[in-house]
């Protein structure tokens, strides 16, 4: 191409490989919220449940404070008080309603919940 020729029109992206995949995520830190990006970044919708006071990773200061931004981009987010019936309630709805549930939490941790592979 050169300075006088016109730009190309853009064409539009192909579908993504997953897109129509519904991910809900259980996760924090590292780990779990990059496998949650990488599955976004491939077309899934992600939906990153957080505690009510917010993953602690957004509370990061100096070299992490960019963290959570990174790590969560194309993704959803709501926040859900697990300790609390309701809160419960809405996570195990959110949770059936999902193609994938991922989490990177201790084996069990979950359970408690109604969260689990089993429920």
């Amino acid at each position: 191409m050169t300075a006088s020729s016109p730009a190309a029109a853009p064409t539009p992206d192909p579908a993504l490989p997953l897109s129509g995949l519904r991910v809900v995520e259980f996760s924090h830190m590292v780990m779990g919220p990059t496998c949650g990006m990488v599955l976004g970044d491939l077309g899934a919708e992600v939906i990153k449940v957080e505690p009510i006071e917010g993953d602690r990773t957004r509370h990061l200061l100096g070299a992490g404070a960019g963290f959570f931004p990174l790590f969560n981009r194309n993704k959803k987010s709501i926040a859900i008080d697990l300790r609390h019936p309701q809160g419960m309630a809405v996570a195990q709805k959110l949770a059936a309603s999902a193609d994938v549930v991922l989490q990177n939490f201790k084996p069990g941790a979950l359970a408690k919940y109604g969260l689990d592979y089993a429920a």
